[in-house]
């Protein structure tokens, strides 16, 4: 498996997403009866309450298997510790080359929920892959969607402390 199919996530967070998949597995046989009920109620071409139960279970369905495919390609890491390198977990303060402020953001995937205001960066993004791993002081260079090349030092990590 690759770096780019892993998900990066705490041992928190696997721990909620899983409890969230397993509460939707087992609120199937509750959908599958909401939906019977409301197929029950007469014409379907006019049942509101039978296409919102099944545009509901949709979207349940849905989230089911992006829960599925997320916790199967989850790899659970330890919050940082230590300072001075970009890993998931980590706050990074960068500077892009050309810019003379910098900008933080939380290198962690957005399934890691809120994060008090501070944007997320997934560590499979253009900027985050090539990030990750950085000391303080170092430079990279990543792709942008044009095709061009942006460069971006990373100033400062220091453990994410939520």
């Amino acid at each position: 498996m690759s770096d780019e199919q892993v998900t990066w996530l705490t041992q928190e967070s696997y721990d909620r997403l899983k409890a969230e998949l397993d509460e939707l597995v087992e609120n199937r046989p509750a959908m599958a009866a909401k939906i019977n009920a409301s197929r029950e109620e007469g014409d379907l071409k006019e049942n509101g309450g039978y296409h919102a139960a099944r545009d509901e279970q949709g979207q349940q369905e849905a989230r089911i298997r992006q829960l599925q495919e997320l916790l199967r390609t989850a790899k659970v890491g330890e919050v940082p510790t230590k300072s001075g390198v970009a890993e998931p977990g980590s706050v990074l303060t960068v500077r892009y080359e050309g810019d003379d402020d910098t900008e933080d953001f939380l290198l962690a995937t957005r399934e890691e929920g809120a994060h008090d205001g501070i944007e997320v960066f997934s560590p499979s993004s253009p900027v985050g892959s090539a990030l990750l791993g950085a000391k303080d002081g170092e430079t990279r260079e990543y792709a942008l969607p044009n095709g061009k090349s942006m460069k971006v030092t990373l100033v400062k990590a220091v453990p994410y402390k939520g």
